[in-house]
């Protein structure tokens, strides 16, 4: 399609009111004010040569930290029910484990701001910026890092009672621990896989940890977690291809979901390495697979794998197929459908929002306009596919577009643009995009 418009099908449910509707940010991806919190691994990442693309940082990022209430009005705009966004952890609470009074009031000042233009607030506690004195101290492989973990979480619901409708305790834990401390391309950049799955166990340990604090301090709100998954599909039908699809399905995405849903690991953990295989304790599991009131699920494209080359590997991932995205991933919504059908046959799963869902394009500023249909296309076609899911019976309760804004987008710095409004990174003007503005009349379009 090219006229610029989204559009869903008129008895779709997610055209009725109590469908809600957003859109997302992280804190380190676009506040900045660097100066005024702790340093957290992504500000130490940043500094070292050649981990990001084009060798920028976060410390004005979207210049939100001073621009907040200009972007309160912005999301207030589109028309969106909810706005999800992040705490920082180095920005809220000193070494000592005290809260900061100064980095707190910006986020009562914010979530108060929300509140009186009727904004739904989602809050993720974890959005990869762990402080950097608990890095030196071992991170996410530090099992001590969980338990300080659900001590910060304590406190900030403690100061932010009354104003947040929704917690989640992190956002994509794959990426923390297989991207950041086994293969190394985000912060800390450990490249360790005995570190990457210590780290992942320590992360769900930690959200169960939390979850019991939410349920006990905050049980009016919705509290739950934020996966990531990228679905796996075979290079062909042949036995070993299909074999290694499934290791990879396993080691990649229901590392993370079966502990919570089941409280086991899948069985690819028994083909690792004794010396790989995480530390797990007495009662770790239970822990993990603490109730949780909603599933968040990231969905951004698929990949192929086939039998393994190396002796020793599990699987070999293969190269994304075109179309691309301009971050180089796959577009094929019918992987999005099938997810979730999948998720929703194989689990008992709580109700689900879709938390982040969206595509980088290589957009051009033309006479003040961003005509970006290319990334209008891509939420078309992935919104229809979520519709489908829905049709199916998978219990979806909202949907957020990522993202907002253009902003730091991690190891690619600023080079590839997320938004559904354009951030010129010079003068920090903000200018929505066509996308914006198709989001924006097709949550005008709905009806009770």
């Amino acid at each position: 399609m090219n006229n610029n418009t989204l559009s869903l099908p008129l008895d779709s449910v997610m055209l009725k009111k109590d469908f809600t509707f957003g859109v997302a940010t992280a804190s380190f991806q676009i506040e900045g004010g660097a100066q005024k919190r702790l340093a957290s691994i992504w500000d130490t990442f940043c500094k070292k040569p050649g981990t990001i693309a084009d060798k920028s940082d976060g410390l004005v990022a979207c210049d939100h930290i001073n621009r907040w209430q200009d972007d309160v009005e912005l999301i207030h705009s589109l028309g969106v029910d909810a706005y999800r966004l992040s705490i920082s952890w180095p920005r809220v609470m000193f070494e000592s484990g005290e809260i900061n009074p100064q980095g707190i009031l910006f986020y009562k000042n914010l979530l108060q701001a929300l509140k009186r233009k009727g904004i739904k607030t989602f809050v993720t506690l974890y959005h990869w910026d762990l402080p950097q004195h608990l890095e030196d101290k071992g991170g996410w492989v530090n099992r001590t890092t969980a338990y300080k973990f659900a001590e910060y979480v304590e406190a900030v619901v403690q100061e932010l009672t009354g104003l947040v409708d929704s917690y989640a305790t992190f956002n994509e834990p794959f990426c923390s621990a297989f991207l950041g401390y086994e293969i190394g391309v985000h912060a800390p950049g450990l490249k360790s896989q005995k570190a990457g799955r210590q780290a992942a166990h320590h992360i769900l340990l930690a959200h169960g940890l939390a979850m019991k604090v939410l349920q006990a301090r905050t049980p009016e709100t919705l509290n739950g977690i934020v996966l990531n998954f990228t679905p796996c599909y075979a290079d062909s039908n042949k036995p070993e291809d299909l074999c290694a699809t499934q290791y990879a399905d396993e080691y990649h995405n229901l590392w993370y979901l079966m502990p919570l849903m089941e409280g086991k690991y899948p069985s690819v953990l028994t083909l690792l390495e004794k010396n790989v295989q995480p530390i797990i304790e007495l009662g770790d599991m239970e822990i993990i697979r603490s109730p949780i009131d909603f599933l968040g699920i990231n969905f951004y494209t698929r990949r192929f794998y086939r039998a393994p080359s190396q002796a020793g590997q599990l699987f070999d991932e293969l190269d994304h197929r075109p179309p691309f995205t301009d971050m180089g991933w796959e577009i094929f919504p019918a992987s999005f459908t099938k997810l979730l059908v999948d998720l929703h046959t194989r689990f008992d799963l709580p109700p689900i929002y879709i938390t982040e869902n969206g595509a980088a394009m290589p957009d051009q500023v033309v006479d003040g306009q961003v005509n970006d249909v290319d990334r209008l296309n891509y939420y078309q076609s992935h919104l229809i596919a979520l519709n489908e899911a829905i049709k199916h019976g998978v219990k979806v309760k909202g949907y957020f577009a990522w993202s907002l804004m253009d902003n730091f987008e991690w190891a690619e710095g600023y080079r590839k643009r997320f938004g559904l409004v354009h951030v010129d990174y010079e003068t920090q003007t903000r200018t929505i995009k066509q996308s914006g503005l198709a989001y924006k009349a097709l949550l005008a379009s709905r009806h009770d």
